[in-house]
């Protein structure tokens, strides 16, 4: 296994996310796989990502299956202060999943978009569902 350090915020009940990390190991990484769902975020954890990211928080801002609408999220005025206090309350409201690793942090939707941040990548890469993507 490498020491390249690769950590995952992974959901395995997303199909993307079990994707990612299945790549990843084939590259020859052995990562840190964080649950979010279940251990949260902080809001610094959070920032930081955000920032190494080049993004906003609405960036990571996860709609469907979540309490965004209800919570009022949705509407673009929000601020990221908002968003971030939201997903650090409800964890689930940030997608996944998150790649972070020396050469950045990737929201790795699609799943192959984890190799940007990776330190090698493949020829090509086949997902569970048997779809095989040229890189």
């Amino acid at each position: 296994m490498s020491d390249f350090p690769v950590t995952v915020f992974h959901n395995p009940d997303c199909g993307t996310s079990r994707n990612v990390l299945a790549a990843i190991k084939a590259q020859g990484h052995a990562p840190e796989v964080i649950l979010y769902r279940e251990v949260g975020w902080t809001e610094a954890r959070l920032r930081g990502l955000i920032a190494r990211m080049g993004g906003t928080a609405r960036d990571l801002l996860r709609e469907k299956g979540t309490p965004a609408e209800s919570l009022g999220l949705l509407d673009p005025t929000v601020p990221d202060d908002a968003l971030i206090a939201a997903m650090v309350a409800h964890p689930v409201l940030v997608n996944r999943p998150l790649v972070e690793t020396p050469l950045g942090v990737v929201l790795a939707r699609p799943s192959e978009r984890v190799f940007e941040v990776l330190d090698r990548k493949p020829d090509q890469f086949t997902k569970e569902d048997g779809q095989v993507v040229v890189l």
